[in-house]
């Protein structure tokens, strides 16, 4: 007797040699996600850093990663990491007008638990030393707020002094973590180096492109002169060096020079003011200033320390090789440079 079809078979029962049999219930597999316990399943976020430098080095990687808000969260806690060793989050929250649920979230895509862990990574130098950031110690001073009466030029003079000295202290402060040698050695590496910075950057970029072919290092400045930017830029090749100098707010077509030659092998050095800056973003490597902003005009001493120094380690390598490292030789040897 043949047993039902189909569907009918799985709950029919049917006769085999006089024994009632009865179909055997398919097991079920379960899927990959019920299988799997939520403990195992591992976030999408990197491990987490286990001091301060290291968590700034993520941030370069990871900024592009990062959502708008989350990233201006970053960009004020690199800017005031004393304010984020030192206070709650909901006093963070308050003073830098980013919601304290922005800066949690910054925390957990970091690799830390929450932000008493991301805070803890800004406290640990804070052991060692007390040196407030340089937006910090511009607050302090005061800016824009010391400034009672801007028709005064002596008043706007010694604002601006001040101002620039508390820039140049930071810098001074910083020259050991700045990566200055591998920057000399990027510029001296570089068949042609290529130099752009447009609009508040322009005297920089200038400066920096006349003192290092001064010192016998083949540069050209994009200047983007009768509207040619790009064209300047497209005689940039494999091995050269940009050098892209720029700070908020940042011009347009500087960062459409970085995208235009990074997809020609030309390998980048950026002077800007933060390793989360859009110029910093895919660069070889960041050197971090900041310049003292009054009434929205922008010092440039800093940034011109910053030039002047790479010129002159350009030249001082260069002569010092030369010479086989005698000081007064290199030293006498530069006066023609004309810096």
């Amino acid at each position: 007797m043949a047993g039902p079809r189909g569907h009918g078979a799985l709950c029919a029962a049917w006769y085999s040699a006089g024994v009632l049999n009865f179909p055997r219930p398919r097991p079920v597999t379960p899927s990959v996600q019920s299988a799997t316990p939520a403990s195992l399943v591992k976030p999408d976020r990197p491990a987490r850093p286990s001091n301060l430098a290291e968590l700034r080095e993520l941030i370069g990687r990871e900024g592009e990663r990062l959502t708008p808000r989350v990233r201006t969260a970053a960009r004020y806690a690199l800017d005031h990491p004393n304010e984020v060793a030192l206070n709650p989050v909901a006093t963070l929250a308050r003073t830098s007008k980013v919601a304290a649920a922005t800066f949690i979230r910054l925390a957990q895509s970091l690799g830390c638990e929450g932000y008493s862990d991301l805070q803890r990574l800004f406290r640990e130098p804070l052991q060692h030393a007390g040196q407030p950031s340089f937006p910090e110690r511009i607050r302090h001073f005061g800016g824009e707020q010391t400034l009672d009466n801007p028709g005064d030029p002596a008043q706007v003079l010694r604002a601006f002094s001040q101002a620039n000295m508390v820039s140049l202290e930071h810098l001074c402060a910083d020259a050991d973590s700045l990566p200055l040698q591998a920057a000399i050695e990027l510029i001296e590496q570089a068949p042609l180096v290529h130099v752009v910075g447009l609009r508040r950057s322009y005297a920089v970029a200038a400066y920096l492109a006349y003192a290092l072919n001064r010192v016998g290092c083949p540069t050209v400045q994009i200047n983007g002169l009768g509207g040619s930017i790009s064209e300047q830029a497209s005689i940039a090749g494999a091995g050269h060096l940009l050098i892209a100098v720029s700070f908020p707010p940042y011009a347009g077509d500087t960062l459409q020079v970085c995208q235009q030659l990074s997809r020609c092998g030309v390998k980048r050095l950026a002077l800007t003011n933060s390793i989360l800056s859009p110029i910093a973003q895919g660069a070889d490597l960041v050197l971090e200033v900041n310049d003292a902003e009054l009434l929205g005009f922008r010092s440039l001493c800093a940034a011109m320390s910053l030039a002047q120094t790479l010129a002159m380690g350009v030249a001082f390598s260069k002569r010092g090789k030369q010479s086989l490292g005698v000081a007064e030789t290199f030293r006498s040897g530069l006066e023609d440079a004309d810096c």
